[in-house]
């Protein structure tokens, strides 16, 4: 039988290699081999996903930064379309010019 972490045998009777088993390095009394393989096993996983990870992390960004851009935008023309202060100046210059006509009337 093999031990643990050795990587085993192909099974004869289902053909699959046997699942890996987790190791702690701090708990189990390893090699400098060992030890140095499992940093390279890292490595080279860590390496395989990283073109994944920084297109994920650009899709990411621009969808942020577009986001933020829509939002700004979207503040810029509602800003502009808001004529109730036209209106109510308007309504204002009304309101005193009528003031000063009774005022000044009868």
């Amino acid at each position: 039988m093999a031990s643990p972490g050795s990587g085993g045998s192909v099974d004869a009777k289902s053909e699959k290699a046997p699942l890996a088993q987790r190791i702690d390095p701090t708990r189990e009394k390893l090699t400098p081999a060992q030890l140095q393989f499992m940093r390279q096993v890292q490595l080279a996983q860590w390496q395989k996903t990283l073109p994944q990870r920084r297109t994920r992390n650009i899709v990411t960004g621009l969808g942020i930064g577009a986001l933020v851009l829509a939002i700004y935008g979207y503040t810029f023309y509602s800003v502009s379309q808001e004529r109730f202060l036209d209106e109510l100046e308007d309504e204002v210059k009304a309101a005193r010019a009528r003031a000063v006509e009774r005022a000044s009337g009868p």
